[in-house]
């Protein structure tokens, strides 16, 4: 049994207030592309993420959260001058600060900014299928050809809410040179 693997490349979630603090008093997200998870999708709209050393436009993700939380690769890290730590997402407490550019204003966040923990989301009938629970830790081959690879510490994240989808990063998906449509498989070892 396998499921798809998707790149997450680099993008940030936002509060109302952090919207329209950037973008205006009423300003509404405008829906680019539907994404794999149901309700989630790629805004048109773009932000300027400032770090200590340098910036990144990223895309905000659709529709507004809570939080506000910056997903980064360890290379867009890098090029930011940030350390931020590996968490699932929603968990940024004591994680790194940035500053975010719209075109109305600027929010310097204490914190927020994080690199994605590897993750795949199934609904409940999905986990039993995979003989898997929520919070499980486990590894998925991933059969790419020239650069199979397998990866450890994936996070099982089960919800009604969810399709079938493991989420990788750009350099995750790089190093296993994961371009077009790319399965993975849970290993038992």
């Amino acid at each position: 049994m396998n499921f798809i693997v998707e790149t997450s490349a680099r993008h940030l979630h936002v509060t109302r207030e952090v919207l329209e603090t950037l973008f205006g008093a009423g300003f509404q997200l405008s829906n680019k592309k539907d994404l794999s998870q149901p309700g989630q999708f790629a805004t048109n709209e773009k932000v300027t993420v400032v770090g200590p050393k340098g910036q990144l436009n990223m895309s905000i993700l659709g529709p507004e959260r809570k939080e506000t939380q910056v997903e980064v690769s360890f290379t867009d890290a890098r090029a930011l001058g940030l350390v931020p730590p590996v968490r699932e997402s929603g968990d940024i407490a004591g994680s790194c600060p940035c500053r975010l550019v719209g075109p109305c204003g600027e929010v310097e966040l204490s914190e927020g900014v994080i690199v994605a923990k590897r993750h795949i989301h199934m609904t409940p009938a999905d986990a039993e299928a995979f003989q898997v629970h929520n919070g499980d830790v486990v590894w998925v081959r991933v059969n790419t050809g020239d650069r199979s690879t397998v990866f450890g510490d994936v996070v099982v994240r089960v919800s009604e809410k969810y399709a079938l989808a493991m989420h990788i990063d750009t350099d995750e998906a790089n190093a296993a040179h994961c371009a077009g449509e790319v399965k993975g498989e849970i290993v038992r070892l």
